[in-house]
């Protein structure tokens, strides 16, 4: 399945998500914003070449507790399809599998780049933007796939705290996030690899693995998160009043 095709399955009209009726009560709405913060082809590649970075479609979960809902490190993917998420960029069946969850107050996904009327990748110098609402006492987790590769993606470490006590904060989530590998495929080179979701003809088409989530490292680990991608929070109310 291409990236694109599993953009337009997870989202193919922009952002969709799922709130339980407990969540309304004393909500401050955030505005999210995501950046793909390259021009051109910035990945190098072993062929004297390069590839452009892309971002697929970012996960977001509104949550209480202090663990991330998604995943452990150090601990086998969760069959919760953030399988799919990590190979393909369809968040559909992750959305779906923590919708009602324990400890989720509200989870969905947006795939619409600022400017574009229909869903798409994040491709350079794009910009995702989307809302959420969430009270004090309730954290944010975020997730998007690295394009060019066969399993990896973008994910918050710990919880990321939209309060601090009853006030809400804002400010650069970046620092926040981190690449993991997702350990459900073998690595192939990034934006090179035939079985990555650009270039695979099908759905898992790479080599299966069965190894632990872990912080991607090693000879392919790409540039630092803050050269590709950029994530801000901002209250709702002042993102309207600064245009």
């Amino acid at each position: 399945m291409s990236l694109i095709r599993a953009v337009s399955i997870a989202a193919a009209l922009g952002s969709f998500g799922f709130a339980t009726a407990a969540a309304q009560a004393g909500q401050t709405e955030f505005t999210i914003r995501v950046d793909n913060v390259t021009r051109g082809e910035t990945l190098k590649l072993s062929t004297a070449g390069a590839a452009p970075f892309v971002l697929a479609p970012v996960l977001w979960v509104v949550h209480t507790g202090n663990t991330n809902p998604l995943f452990a490190g150090g601990r086998p993917v969760q069959p919760n399809g953030l399988e799919q998420l990590a190979e393909e960029g369809n968040t559909d069946p992750v959305v779906k599998s923590l919708d009602g969850s324990s400890g989720v107050v509200a989870v969905g996904a947006h795939a619409r780049p600022e400017g574009q009327l229909i869903g798409g990748p994040l491709t350079p110098g794009k910009s995702y933007e989307f809302r959420i609402k969430a009270a004090p006492g309730q954290f944010l987790s975020l997730a998007a796939m690295f394009g060019q590769s066969n399993d990896w993606f973008y994910s918050n470490d710990r919880p990321i705290a939209l309060f601090n006590g009853a006030r809400p904060v804002a400010g650069d989530l970046t620092p926040q996030l981190a690449l993991w590998d997702a350990g459900t495929e073998v690595d192939e080179e990034p934006g090179l690899g035939p079985n990555q979701a650009p270039r695979q003809k099908a759905a898992n088409s790479g080599t299966p693995e069965q190894e632990s989530v872990a912080h991607v490292s090693g000879r392919w680990a790409p540039p630092a998160v803050s050269r590709l991608i950029r994530v801000t929070v901002t209250l709702a109310s002042e993102a309207v009043s600064a245009r």
